[in-house]
């Protein structure tokens, strides 16, 4: 294959742009290589292959049957209190149970009916719910007639939520305490809430040294860049390799040791990772453990588990550090539920960020009383995990805060759904359907990777660097990186072969690594994106021995 048609300076100035920004500059190549051009007598048949963007491919068909099935008997209880023409009156919670009970027997074959009982049934039992009670809250939600009370998140909702989270985010074995929830619009939101809190309360000043585990998604790398936060970051860096060229993507106990630094104030980080694709190892954590309980007693973690069901008995470190953790979900990846923004940020009630308020400065806690003064007569008792939804509608929106409340209807059956055997089988296909993909794509690139039963496998990260030194040797590696930009086989998938991936240096990832998703192509997509990986890498070599001759 031909080089690229684009100049070194060219490349170089792309490669400022954010991965995600710079992935739609590899789409538009691709899209304009398929197009006719000039004396092309047929339109190139090369089919465009995205594997840039993490939404999956697969939804959860089960719980959105029982959602539409709990819709229409939802519309009986309206109808049921007021009917004219087009209109109806608010659900009522009195015998609310009994009716929805009447309403399973009437209509047993309406699609998702028996989901839905088993979800509601399951959850009175598992809760203690009073069904009333219950069925009152997912018919009105559903119906979505008023606004969420309270704000952070529905009483019955919070409780089926946690459930989901003791048992995939902490294998089942929670913390003592209790952990409060705040719904938001997607993990996305809760980050933004998260930093944005964490300043207004003064616990983060502007300029402060906090730590982000790399690689690592792209946005923990822009905030703290922001001039509203200015942090100096220190990178830990996942460093290890098991071989030569074979990185094992892994922290070195000397990386994880820059966390004992007391003027680290926060470290951020994706788990299971996001390029890599890897839950934290047991060592790490009991590093960070030992570093927390000497060392650094009030570091805070802001962990990111989205990834964490793809993973074998997953644990979270908001449950073996859940002082010192800010916990943050988002349901769109198990899912396939990206357009719904189901996410959830979670905080033990015991916690060292509400220790850090109650002790600051008589000059800060005036400034706070203030700010939040307008909602309850001793704004000094309001906790942090209630002040980041004050926050999120700038204080004096709180009255209207919290996530719609038919999306956390539908957060409740996903978790609900889970924890049926119905959900827990899906769990088991579609960590089938990615490690089929990753084999795939290895099998067509081939390229060697670690073995590590804490695989998530829904990214995978590929060190073409190190791939050149393990298959070429040291001399072949320096001629790439004198002679090329690390982002040169990412315009040459993208012009010669329309695939497009991310360049995984915009991860903080090593420069010349790339980052495949395996959620959102058919499988033998993958097989293909291989192949055309592994023929621009041995394009490479040739030019190599070429240049050596």
């Amino acid at each position: 294959m031909p080089k690229t048609t684009f100049t070194r300076a060219e490349i170089q100035s792309f490669a400022q742009l954010s991965p995600f920004e710079l992935k739609d500059k590899f789409i538009q190549i691709a899209q304009e290589a398929q197009a006719d051009k000039p004396g092309q007598k047929e339109k190139s048949q090369t089919q465009m292959l995205n594997a840039g963007r993490g939404n999956p491919n697969w939804v959860a068909t089960g719980p959105r049957e029982a959602y539409f099935a709990l819709g229409y008997f939802s519309l009986s209880e309206s109808r049921r209190v007021w009917t004219a023409d087009d209109l109806g009156g608010m659900p009522e919670v009195a015998g609310s149970g009994a009716r929805f009970d009447t309403f399973v027997r009437q209509h047993p074959d309406l699609p998702g009916i028996e989901l839905l009982q088993s979800c509601v049934e399951y959850a009175v039992e598992r809760f203690g719910f009073d069904k009333d009670a219950f069925v009152h809250e997912l018919t009105d939600s559903t119906i979505g007639d008023n606004y969420p009370v309270p704000g952070r998140i529905l009483p019955h909702t919070e409780q089926i939520v946690r459930g989901y989270l003791n048992d995939e985010m902490f294998d089942g074995k929670p913390p003592a305490g209790n952990m409060s929830l705040f719904t938001t619009e997607g993990g996305t939101a809760a980050m933004c809430y998260i930093f944005d809190s964490l300043m207004k309360n003064g616990i983060l000043k502007k300029g402060d040294r906090i730590a982000l585990m790399v690689p690592v998604f792209t946005p923990y790398i822009e905030i703290p860049e922001l001039d509203t936060y200015g942090f100096d970051v220190v990178n830990v860096n996942a460093s290890l390799f098991t071989e030569t060229g074979v990185r094992q993507w892994r922290y070195p106990t000397e990386e994880v040791a820059k966390l004992a630094d007391p003027s680290v104030k926060m470290v951020c980080v994706v788990n299971p990772s996001n390029p890599p694709s890897l839950a934290l190892s047991e060592r790490v954590t009991n590093q960070i453990k030992d570093i927390v309980a000497t060392a650094n007693p009030n570091l805070l973690i802001v962990t990111d588990d989205v990834y964490g069901t793809f993973v074998e008995d997953f644990r979270s470190l908001a449950a073996d550090l859940p002082r010192n953790t800010l916990l943050v979900y988002s349901y769109s990846k198990h899912y396939g539920c990206t357009g719904h923004r189901l996410g959830v940020i979670g905080l033990y009630d015991d916690n060292v960020i509400d220790e850090m308020i109650a002790k600051l400065p008589r000059e800060e806690t005036d400034r706070l009383n203030k700010r939040y003064g307008t909602l309850t007569l001793h704004p000094e008792r309001i906790r942090f995990i209630d002040r980041l939804v004050a926050d999120s509608r700038q204080v004096a929106l709180n009255h209207t805060a919290g996530l719609s409340l038919p999306q956390q209807v539908m957060m409740s059956l996903f978790s609900l759904f889970d924890l049926l055997p119905e959900g827990q089988a899906y769990k088991e296909r579609i960590r089938g359907i990615v490690r089929q993909r990753l084999e795939l794509l290895l099998e067509g690139a081939q390229m060697k990777i670690a073995e590590d039963p804490k695989r998530a496998g829904y990214y995978i990260e590929l060190d073409l660097l190190a791939e050149a030194e393990r298959v070429h040797g040291k001399d072949f590696a320096d001629f790439l990186e004198k002679n090329y930009e690390p982002v040169d086989p990412l315009f040459r998938l993208a012009e010669q072969t329309s695939v497009v991936l991310l360049n995984g240096g915009g991860f903080d990832g090593p420069e010349w690594s790339v980052r495949v998703s395996l959620a959102n192509l058919d499988d033998l997509d993958y097989l293909k994106i291989g192949h055309h990986l592994r023929a621009i890498f041995n394009d490479y070599a040739e030019e190599w021995r070429a240049s050596t001759a």
